[in-house]
């Protein structure tokens, strides 16, 4: 995510009036799950870490499985719209554009580890409606690819078109790359993927034969 906490512009305007404890949480919530998982994790070591009550937790959500849930979305929708505006803005090149895009992506993600390990690896045991969640994140990232890519192709027609189903392999083959390093405990090393995912996207989108 663009920065090492979660910034106060991702919360939803209807929740503006209870956005110090709602950001609070999340964030503890997010270092919470890093240290012990999501399965073991209970409410009390969630407001431990946010210094929260356990009566203003419930004043946010019901249980940790829709406080996760908010988490990853404010936190994915952060990380597309910091996506998004590197894809939109000037470069030198098409290619030097696309790295851009991907530069925010992967260094929005190593800023904040604790986050990181959350939203790719915990997320795996979070049930059916995380991982609902999950493909709908992926989803939006293979369509702002798809519209980058339709976009660049109006100056430069001899590229590749790019179509739904590739674009989400592209997305979610980068997020496998991703999650191996997580899972061995290298979130600070997520850089290390951009040369692969770099040479990736050049493959499928670069100039036809």
């Amino acid at each position: 995510m663009p920065a090492s906490r979660i910034r106060k512009e991702a919360v939803p305007a209807a929740d503006r009036g209870l956005d110090v404890h709602r950001l609070r949480l999340l964030e503890g919530f997010s270092a919470a799950v890093s240290e012990h998982g999501y399965p073991p994790l209970t409410i009390a070591q969630i407001v431990k870490h946010a210094r929260v009550s356990k009566r203003t937790f419930y004043e946010h959500f019901a249980d940790k499985e829709e406080c996760f849930l908010a988490l990853y979305a404010e936190a994915t929708e952060l990380l597309r719209r910091g996506v998004e505006h590197a894809l939109k803005a000037p470069a030198a090149s098409w290619q030097k554009q696309l790295e851009a895009g991907l530069d925010a992506y992967l260094s929005g993600l190593e800023q904040n580890p604790a986050l990181t390990r959350a939203c790719l690896l915990e997320i795996h045991a979070a049930g059916p409606r995380a991982l609902e969640l999950r493909l709908s994140g992926r989803a939006k990232f293979a369509t702002l690819l798809r519209e980058f890519v339709e976009r660049t192709r109006r100056e430069h027609p001899d590229l590749r078109p790019l179509t739904a189903t590739m674009a989400t392999a592209i997305v979610g083959g980068i997020d496998e790359l991703l999650l191996v390093n997580v899972e061995a405990g290298l979130t600070s090393r997520l850089g290390e993927v951009r040369e692969t995912s770099v040479e990736l996207l050049r493959a499928v989108i670069g100039v036809r034969a």
